[in-house]
Formats: C-alpha cells, sequence, structure tokens
C-alpha cells in the first residue's frame, strides 16, 4: 500500500513539477432533443499515463487514502457508475455514474490548497484523487453531494502535488466547480459550462471581459482614411485575438467561444461529436510544451484521452493518443446489481488503425 501512494506520489509530482504537464479542458452542449453533453481532454506531457475504464457495482466497497495508509473514509457504492482512471483504479478523472450524475477532476496547481491532515479524522478523510470515486457511488444530486462533503476533510496525498478542483453535473444540466481554497470548499455554479486549470474558475470568468470585441464571422471593412479601406484576410477575422497557446487561461478563452457559438444539433449522439470536433483545437501537439532536449519518448500527444458523456443516453465515448477511433460504453447495458467490479485499459494495443480502402 505504501508502494501505491510513494508510486502515485511521484508519477503526480511531475505534474507539480511542470504545471503545464496537466492542462485539461472541459465544456458542455445541449441538443434539441435536451440531450446534455459533458466533454474534455486529459494533458500530460510528462510520461505516457496508465489510463483504464472501471466498472464499479453497486455495494462495491472503496477506502480512502490517506496519508498514512489505506486507512480514510470507508464507503459502499448506492450507485453503479463507470469511471477513466489515471495509474489507479481508485484515482477516477472522469465518470458518469446509473443516475445520471458526472463528475470530473482537474488539476489546479498553486491556486488551491486543503485542511491539515489530521489523523484522528481519518475515518472522515478522503483523498483528492478519490473524490470522483466518491461522489459517483455515492449520490444522483449535487446538493446531496454538498452536504455530506459538509462532514469531511479533503487532503492530498504528498503536499508537493499540488490541488485539483471538480466539476460536477446533474443530467438536467446544472453544473458546478468545486474549489478548495485555504481549506474551505467553494462551490460555483457554472452556467457556462466551461472549465480549464488555474487560477480559479471566478478568475475565468471575469478574464472573459477581456475578449468582449470577440464575435462570430468575419470584422467589417473599415476605412481608416481616404483611398485607405481595411477589410478581412479571410473568413472569421472576428475571432482576431482569440488566444491561441495552451495556457489555462488561453485554453478557458478559446472553449468558451467555440463552445457557445457552436450549432445545436438535432440529439445527444450528433452532439456528442460536435463536442469531439470542438475538443480537436485542445489536442497538445508533442515538443510544442518541452525542450528538445526534454520530449518524452512513446508519447504521441500531450492529450492522452478525450471523453464525452451524454447524460440522457447514459453513454460514455472516449478516444486515445494513440487510437483516435472513438469507442463507447453503454451504461443502460449494464446491470449494475449484478455486474462484477472490473477494470480494462483505454486501449487494448497501443495503435492508430487504419482501415485501407481497396481499389479496384
Amino acid at each position: 500500500m505504501k508502494r501505491i501512494i510513494s508510486t502515485a506520489s511521484a508519477a503526480f509530482l511531475l505534474i507539480a513539477a511542470s504545471p503545464d504537464s496537466g492542462a485539461c479542458t472541459g465544456i458542455s452542449l445541449k441538443a434539441q432533443d435536451g440531450s446534455r453533453i459533458v466533454a474534455r481532454t486529459v494533458e500530460w506531457a510528462a510520461t505516457p499515463m496508465q489510463c483504464g475504464y472501471a466498472v464499479v457495482p453497486r455495494g462495491h466497497v472503496q477506502q480512502s487514502y490517506t496519508p498514512s495508509g489505506e486507512n480514510g473514509l470507508k464507503y459502499k457504492a448506492v450507485y453503479g457508475y463507470v469511471g477513466i482512471y489515471t495509474e489507479y483504479e481508485p484515482f477516477v478523472v472522469e465518470g458518469v455514474n446509473e443516475a445520471g450524475l458526472s463528475a470530473g477532476l482537474f488539476f489546479f496547481p498553486g491556486y488551491g490548497d486543503y485542511k491539515a491532515y489530521d489523523a484522528a479524522r481519518n475515518s472522515l478523510t478522503l483523498c483528492d484523487m478519490q473524490f470522483v470515486s466518491w461522489v459517483l457511488s455515492q449520490f444522483s444530486t449535487i446538493d446531496q453531494m454538498k452536504d455530506a462533503l459538509e462532514d469531511l476533510d479533503l487532503v492530498t496525498l504528498d503536499h508537493r502535488i499540488g490541488a485539483v478542483h471538480w466539476r460536477i453535473t446533474e443530467p438536467g444540466g446544472r453544473m458546478v466547480v468545486l474549489e478548495v481554497v485555504g481549506g474551505v470548499p467553494q462551490f460555483y455554479e457554472n452556467k457556462l459550462g466551461v472549465i480549464t486549470n488555474a487560477p480559479g474558475f471566478q478568475w475565468h470568468m471575469t478574464n472573459l471581459n477581456n475578449y468582449v470585441n470577440l464575435l462570430p464571422g468575419s470584422a467589417p471593412n473599415n476605412t481608416i482614411a481616404p483611398g485607405v479601406t481595411l477589410q478581412p484576410l479571410g473568413h472569421g477575422s472576428g475571432m482576431l485575438g482569440l488566444p491561441g497557446d495552451f495556457t489555462s487561461p488561453s485554453r478557458f478563452v478559446r472553449a468558451t467561444f467555440f463552445q457557445t457559438t457552436a450549432p445545436v444539433w438535432p440529439d445527444g449522439f450528433s452532439t456528442v461529436v460536435q463536442a469531439f470536433h470542438i475538443l480537436n483545437n485542445f489536442d497538445i501537439p508533442i515538443g510544442s510544451q518541452h525542450l528538445k532536449k526534454d520530449i518524452p519518448k512513446g508519447l504521441p500527444s500531450a492529450t492522452q484521452f478525450t471523453a464525452a458523456t451524454d447524460l440522457k443516453a447514459m453513454k460514455l465515448y472516449y478516444r486515445t493518443a494513440w487510437n483516435s477511433n472513438i469507442r463507447c460504453i453503454d451504461l443502460m447495458d449494464i446491470d449494475f446489481r449484478k455486474v462484477k467490479f472490473q477494470s480494462h485499459p483505454l486501449d487494448d494495443v497501443q495503435q492508430q488503425p487504419v482501415t485501407m480502402v481497396r481499389v479496384k
């Protein structure tokens, strides 16, 4: 067990040492038929992650890790769920339960901080990396989760790792962002539906005012002097000034304008496809965040996986850096009363399949 904690800490310290390594972006969309889609990328530019998905049945018992062992909060699943994890099965970063409640973890380095760990309160202590598993296994609404959290201590396994924050979404569309600052949980209603990383959510919302000039379409011609007229050099000039770098503030702005200008599609599936197309713009090419001598080997993209969840149809879709084909897990096909706990890698083989076109 100590090996798990120390190895996990070492892995996540790679992000602490290089904050841009963990550069996740989340969006949300609504279809004409009322389907709600939450989608996100998971970036880690330091090294290939061991990612998989876990199917967790009702009644499954988990116990949180603490800095001193696997001796924290013990909880038994009220709801079954499917979650995508990184490195270890309990460390779910994105998932949805059978009640349609979705939760996701996003790194929040340098801005969040938890309560000091108190071993005397181990039975009420929850590791931040297991918060998503706890939420998905216990609750069907945000308010239920908020009430239960009041009695718990959220902690990190290693203070060098840095904090995280979370997005929790109900099937009806209500979304909140949870950030722990000064040891105090703070909830923000996220009516926009976008989330990235640091700084805090309220800062990002205020920062959007710096881009009030951005509009879809093309800017009009502008005659600035007799015989001198400026005109757009191509389509989309209304977005001149949209930041294109990979920092969290720039990704938040970019995600906001791509999400809010996207067409509203008829149904959930077409909206899921739209979400993947939007998130194509947040794939981070390997090498763009590193000096040449530091480029990791064997990692085709810093965007190690992209996921989208249809909260109405209860389907979780994903693709990976190694295989861009979209795969789907249908929670409606799972009997969470009978299914056994199981986990599987996101890719059976880390290789992009190619369909050959035969010319006769």
